[in-house]
């Protein structure tokens, strides 16, 4: 039942994930399926997470351990604020990571699969020659 759940609740957020991003900027749509991962976005409000947040690389997710647990953390300078979440929670984007890319690459083979079965119908009979045969 657990199984069951938990499948649900990620098909339900690959949903969610996947309607917010139709028309958002690419760090939009990372920092939308970090948030539907669970990240949680940290104000760096002390002077030991503005100095950790300047060090941290942009656009990029890394690792920061402390008291023993590691946590990632996907910087966000432009609102001075970082997505941080733990081991789980870089499970469930790496899958909803993969979810997307797969959406996508399916996505991709429909059109161009579309675009070459049209591409049958517009020539010949049917096409270009004006008279049927």
């Amino acid at each position: 039942m657990k199984q069951f759940s938990l499948a649900l609740r990620t098909c339900g957020a690959l949903a969610l994930t996947l309607f917010t991003m139709g028309c958002t900027s690419a760090q939009q749509q990372t920092q939308n399926m970090l948030a539907t991962a669970g990240f949680r976005n940290v104000l760096a409000d002390t002077p030991q997470r503005k100095q950790l947040l300047a060090s941290l690389p942009v656009g990029k997710m890394s690792t920061v351990l402390k008291d023993g647990t590691t946590y990632f953390v996907f910087p966000d300078p432009a609102t001075n604020s970082a997505f941080v979440g733990t081991q789980q929670q870089y499970t469930t984007y790496r899958q909803l990571l993969f979810a997307q890319n797969i959406s996508d690459q399916n996505l991709m083979a429909a059109q161009m699969n579309q675009q070459a079965n049209w591409g049958a119908w517009g020539g010949g009979v049917w096409g270009g020659g004006g008279r049927w045969r």
